[in-house]
């Protein structure tokens, strides 16, 4: 299955490198010389990444053809796909976007909130959006709050902290 896993951001220096928006917990399985990378939109790509390097902090990436910043300019928010299993090298714990969304949500009392319309990565941790009751709510995605995810049956069980499912 192809998945995000970064976004190209501003051009960096006058070589034709740019910032890169790591969407993947893997960088260094994704991002290294010579691997090709899909695009979306597919008209940009593929791109072969020609260097990798980081610069306090912040990917910064090299394409094949790509040489001065001009060019860059033109690959800004091009997102960058990767071939993934997302079922190779899964544990309890790690779960891919893809196999969260649609997912059925609902409390440990049986109760049906919704279902998984997004996954937002945050600083402090993920959230879930999850349509109920016409309004989306973002549930914190830490196992205090959700502690049961069953891929294989696409259901998810919240124990909602007081206010979070108030209006």
């Amino acid at each position: 299955m192809q998945l995000v896993v970064a976004r190209i951001g501003r051009a960096h220096g006058v070589f034709g490198e740019a910032t890169v928006e790591v969407r993947t917990d893997q960088p260094e399985d994704r991002f290294y010389v010579g691997s090709v990378l899909a695009t979306e939109p597919t008209t940009f790509g593929p791109l072969t990444i020609s260097s990798v390097r980081d610069h306090n902090g912040t990917l910064l990436l090299g394409f094949e053809g790509v040489t001065d910043r001009n060019e860059i300019e033109k690959l800004r928010n091009v997102l960058l796909l990767a071939d993934v299993d997302i079922d190779a090298d899964s544990t309890e714990d790690d779960f891919h976007v893809q196999q969260l969304l649609q997912c059925e949500v609902s409390t440990q009392d049986g109760e049906l909130i919704g279902k998984v319309s997004d996954v937002i990565n945050l600083p402090g941790q993920d959230v879930l959006a999850v349509s109920y009751n016409d309004r989306e709510v973002l549930i914190p995605f830490v196992k205090a709050i959700v502690p049961i995810v069953d891929i294989a049956n696409r259901k998810i069980v919240i124990i909602p902290p007081q206010g979070l499912l108030d209006e």
